[in-house]
């Protein structure tokens, strides 16, 4: 193996932020000095002659910089992959991900969520529903999850359906005409500050609340009445009445949805909150006649 370095070698390398130390292992390898690092590599010499060669040290230092900016500790890279890293998450977890994805974390653009954590959320999550987590969607959907229930169905769900029980066990759920439901009345502060009430029904009326009205998050709202009716069915019927009552009597208490559009994800069936306890009135008259059963 010749052991000569031609000058013209030691002047490209130092042009390119290194000096030569050796030449090793073959006549085409050269030993490279960083002189930003100190640490040494093996190049190729056509590397050298052709490109720019990268110091493995100051790469792991740029990757530790860009993890911490990230929230995130460097561990190691993809011997498999030059385009991935693994990383400690603030969890403790071990993450696989693209180098390219932590610059954008690192720069507020995105997030980086833990696939252990996750899955364990989710499974906290379907286990208040009666459900078990299984795996991810045989179709490979992101957005699903596979679920066993109680009665021994298995079922392809989404995970916000299962998060909000804005679904139906596909072998023994009733479907929302026949399960049990409840008319609510539900209490809003625009960012305006005018106060208005909302009036309607919904088989989860929390889920009904944070994952579907409430479309402007810092808004203050809470549920003011729950009044449980035996069905779905029943529920539609109560509600239709009770809406042509309060529009006819109380036409001028019904809120135009330009004043919520932004904020309540609804087109009707809102009212002034003086109107609240007419509206408190009728459902006490509902629950005495039965009509909720």
């Amino acid at each position: 193996m010749p052991t000569e370095i031609p000058q013209d070698w030691h002047q490209l390398a130092e042009a390119k932020g290194f000096s030569i130390t050796a030449r090793i292992k073959d006549r085409f390898h050269l030993e490279l000095r960083c002189k930003t690092c100190a640490q040494t590599h093996v190049s190729k010499i056509y590397t050298l002659r052709t490109a720019q060669p990268t110091c493995p040290g100051c790469m792991a230092d740029r990757r530790v910089t860009e993890a911490q900016e990230a929230g995130l500790v460097w561990l190691r890279g993809d011997p498999d992959n030059p385009h991935y890293s693994f990383y400690r998450a603030p969890c403790g977890h071990e993450l696989r991900r693209q180098h390219e994805l932590i610059l954008r974390v690192g720069q507020g653009r995105t997030g980086v969520r833990c696939t252990i954590c996750l899955a364990q959320s989710d499974a906290e999550k379907a286990a208040l529903r009666g459900w078990v987590l299984i795996g991810t969607d045989p179709q490979g959907r992101a957005g699903y999850r596979l679920y066993g229930h109680c009665c021994g169905a298995r079922q392809s769900i989404t995970r916000q359906n299962m998060q909000t029980g804005r679904f139906d066990c596909a072998e023994c759920g009733p479907g929302w005409a026949a399960a049990p439901s409840w008319i609510y009345v539900m209490a809003f502060t625009l960012s305006s500050g005018r106060q208005v009430v909302k009036l309607g029904f919904a088989r989860d009326p929390d889920s009904r609340l944070n994952w579907q009205l409430q479309q402007d998050r810092d808004m203050p709202c809470s549920i003011l009445r729950r009044l449980p009716v035996a069905s779905g069915h029943v529920a539609v019927r109560i509600e239709k009445r009770l809406h042509a009552h309060l529009r006819r009597r109380h036409p001028t208490d019904v809120v135009d949805p330009a004043h919520y559009q932004r904020q309540i994800r609804v087109r009707s069936e809102v009212y002034e909150a003086s109107l609240t306890p007419e509206i408190m009135r009728l459902l006490d008259e509902v629950g005495r006649q039965g009509s909720a059963g």
